[in-house]
């Protein structure tokens, strides 16, 4: 039985540093950077001494706006030794969106990249504080952005009004120790150490706090559900903003000493190399990564049989593509359950599970956590075999949402248990379905459908690669099912062959009223599908296509 450790990022660090100096920690495949525990510890003290220079103390908000950049991790551990709270930013943020987080946040200072094809970090920088022109590295005074400090570029370029990374670290170097040591010594697990704010796809995002002890011990326990040891190498190709990358990825590496091997920004062609290049044995994913992976032209080019494990998770995982990942890409695949609140795993399948298991189910509670299926009337719990709301409450719930208390009350209810908002079901051996998401049922006509069901129906349809099921508008039921359908390649379907398909099979009332083909779904920035622009998309469809909603 695995145990809860009280040890920081920054203690975990230290350790691997010591008892594996020459290991492997940080590989980037793609441009044959590595650094082992020993390079890295030593980057990360010298960045830590670099932000203290600029202000940054136990308790300040650090804002890290970046792809998985090489520096992403030192920035993150910079904070962690220190008992700064680094705030990890949605790299699909638009002004608007960043304006809202630093202000709510009460940011000191933003890191942050170039940006992506589509939008300039640097330029809607200067746009949100213009008196960056003007002034010197360290002399911020905002009128809009009083809190505000410093903006730090993670990179080598030169930018008015910026530090830049080897500035940072040249600071880093000429820092007396004390401080740093003093800070070092004063962090516990205890305190907040990441602060992420929720995709945002109902209401206004909220900063959720996790703190050592919460993600480490998240990560630790994905890790030996998984039987990693020092000998494995973790392919992470999800954005390490979201808990995926952050928690399931990082702090599992961190936690068991073993290699992670970054992709900067997902390319399937990329990760397939990494994979093969470095061996890794354990690769992970949303199934839309996947999907893109095994659909490469190339992908009979790599030899992957160095895999043996991985997880598929952050949106729902298809039956069929879980059998195909597993039987052309020679890993045993796990899937985790939970939310950013939760740190984000409080269930997840194990590489032992039976197929049947990993391939239909979120597996059974982490260790330590107590998951209960409450009635979202009654708030008691409901026997096995009946649906209702997946709670839990254990260690790896969150510390709250930042200021804001009646937030954080509306999902921590008076027993300590974080409501999650998706319904489950859990079967006799203690297994949990995800069947659905409270606000994502469909009601029609006051029939309640659970897009989960019709998805996996749809699955099996020939032809069919991804599909996914949301409310459309309705003038006479309120909403009908619209099932937006990614066709492989060459497949010849029509409305009418989904529509036979599902005839006799489902109940009327499921039928998929509108069929739409797409070419792709709208998705956050950690790739999860974003089911209420489903529903808006699916109004302009229907009036691109003369089709009447009634």
């Amino acid at each position: 039985m695995p145990e809860l450790s009280e040890k920081t990022l920054g203690d975990y660090l230290e350790h691997w540093a010591k008892v594996s100096p020459d290991r492997e920690y940080i590989v980037y495949s793609d441009r044959d950077l590595r650094f082992t525990w020993k390079q890295f510890n030593e980057r990360v003290d010298d960045m830590a001494r670099g932000l203290i220079a600029i202000g940054v103390t136990k308790g300040t908000h650090v804002g890290l706006w970046a792809q998985n950049v090489p520096d992403w991790l030192t920035f993150l551990y910079a904070c962690a030794k220190i008992g700064a709270v680094c705030i990890t930013v949605n790299t699909n943020y638009k002004q608007n969106e960043l304006e809202y987080l630093c202000k709510d946040s009460d940011m000191h200072t933003l890191c942050l990249t170039d940006g992506t094809w589509e939008s300039s970090y640097v330029d809607m920088a200067y746009t949100m504080l213009p008196e960056l022109r003007e002034c010197q590295r360290g002399h911020l005074e905002s009128k809009r952005f009083p809190k505000l400090k410093n903006v730090v570029y993670i990179g080598q370029e030169k930018y008015r009004g910026m530090y830049n990374t080897a500035e940072i670290l040249l600071l880093g170097e000429n820092t007396d120790d004390d401080e740093f040591l003093r800070l070092r010594r004063s962090v516990t697990c205890h305190d907040v150490v990441n602060m992420q704010y929720t995709s945002g796809t109902t209401g206004f995002p909220k900063g959720v706090m996790l703190t050592h002890y919460n993600i480490a011990n998240d990560g630790f326990l994905t890790g030996e559900h998984m039987k990693f040891t020092q000998d494995d190498k973790l392919c992470v190709c999800v954005p390490l903003f979201h808990c995926f990358g952050v928690v399931l990825a990082t702090m599992n590496c961190l936690t068991h000493g073993c290699t992670e091997v970054v992709v900067e920004r997902f390319d399937p062609l990329v990760t397939l190399a990494s994979v093969h290049k470095e061996r890794c044995t354990a690769l992970y994913g949303v199934p839309t990564m996947f999907i893109a992976e095994l659909n490469h032209p190339m992908f009979d080019m790599f030899d992957l049989t160095c895999l043996r494990t991985g997880i598929m998770a952050g949106s729902l995982c298809p039956i069929e593509l879980m059998r195909k990942v597993e039987d052309k890409m020679h890993l045993r695949v796990t899937s985790v359950y939970g939310l950013t609140e939760s740190s984000p795993g409080m269930s997840q399948t194990r590489i032992d599970d039976p197929d049947e298991v990993r391939y239909t189910t979120v597996g059974r509670d982490y260790e330590f956590v107590d998951v209960k299926v409450l009635d979202p009337e009654t708030n008691k719990e409901v026997p096995a075999g009946v649906q209702g709301e997946m709670c839990c409450k254990g260690f790896n719930v969150m510390k709250g949402y930042y200021k804001n208390p009646k937030a954080t009350a509306e999902v921590i209810d008076s027993n300590g248990y974080l409501h999650s908002g998706d319904l489950g079901i859990m079967d006799e051996n203690g297994n949990y379905r995800i069947t659905g998401r409270i606000k994502d049922m469909i009601i029609r006509g006051g029939e309640n459908i659970y897009p989960r069901e019709i998805e996996e129906f749809l699955y099996h349809l020939p032809g069919v690669r991804d599909v996914q099921v949301a409310g459309v508008p309705s003038k006479k039921y309120g909403e009908e099912v619209g099932a937006f359908i990614i066709a492989e390649e060459g497949a010849a379907l029509t409305e009418d062959v989904v529509r036979d398909y599902c005839r006799g099979k489902i109940a009327r009332y499921k039928i998929p009223k509108y069929v739409f083909f797409v070419k792709e779904y709208p998705l956050t920035g950690s790739g999860k599908i974003q089911k209420f622009k489903l529903r808006e998309l699916s109004l302009k469809l229907c009036e691109e296509q003369g089709i009447e909603v009634i």
